[in-house]
């Protein structure tokens, strides 16, 4: 039986999510959480074999949470789900101890496939963002820029982006005001950019907003 653990801080997705998994005869939902603090609390107890994790809850961002998952549950294999491209995040996603990445756009069949593959050891991603990956193995390509900020400063970027305001993203993120502010002026510095507008246009350009 393959227990499951779901994370989304939308009730109605969650409630489709254990849907999902209830009409699975080899799947047994052992938790449910809906923020990222949620998550660390429950996930060290419940021993999921899988942990369904919605990319954007509150909390302190998905790439820490998957750090600090990955840190306490060692064994516990974790699915993000995204309504962004499956290039935005991804591979950070990846790098920071997620198993496989999926949009929800996909099908609750390809879901449950996803899971029942984590759970025998082995990833899960889609044929976009398999290309996408063997674009990033390229050492001939050149990489963008916001490639070279760290994991946090990459979430405020993103945030920015979607126009959130630094006290918004202090709040959602579990920081303080002066934090953020902090990795605000890093990311205009390693960006080249010289402002909001900039960066926002930045985002917008690549693909980045939340």
């Amino acid at each position: 039986m393959i227990r499951v653990m779901v994370a989304d801080d939308h009730p109605v997705v969650r409630e489709g999510l254990k849907r999902l998994i209830s009409e699975c005869d080899d799947m047994l939902l052992v938790a449910e959480a809906a923020d990222g603090a949620e998550v660390l609390a429950l996930s060290r107890g419940v021993g999921a074999d899988v942990l369904v994790l919605d990319i954007s809850m509150p909390g302190p961002g998905i790439l820490e949470t998957l750090r600090r998952v990955r840190g306490a549950c060692p064994d516990t294999r974790v699915l993000v789900l995204s309504v962004q491209p499956e290039d935005h995040y991804a591979v950070r996603c990846l790098r920071a101890g997620a198993a496989g990445y999926l949009t929800k756009e996909r099908s609750g069949a390809e879901l449950t496939t996803a899971i029942r593959r984590l759970y025998t050891g082995r990833r899960y991603i889609g044929e976009r963002l398999a290309e996408h990956l063997a674009t990033e193995l390229d050492t001939d390509v050149e990489r963008p820029l916001h490639e070279t900020l760290s994991n946090r400063e990459y979430e405020v970027l993103c945030r920015l982006g979607g126009g959130k305001s630094v006290s918004e993203i202090a709040e959602v993120m579990h920081l303080s005001p002066k934090t953020v502010s902090t990795y605000r002026v890093r990311i205009l510095d390693k960006l080249r950019l010289t402002g909001t507008a900039e960066l926002i246009r930045f985002a917008i350009k690549h693909g980045l907003c939340d």
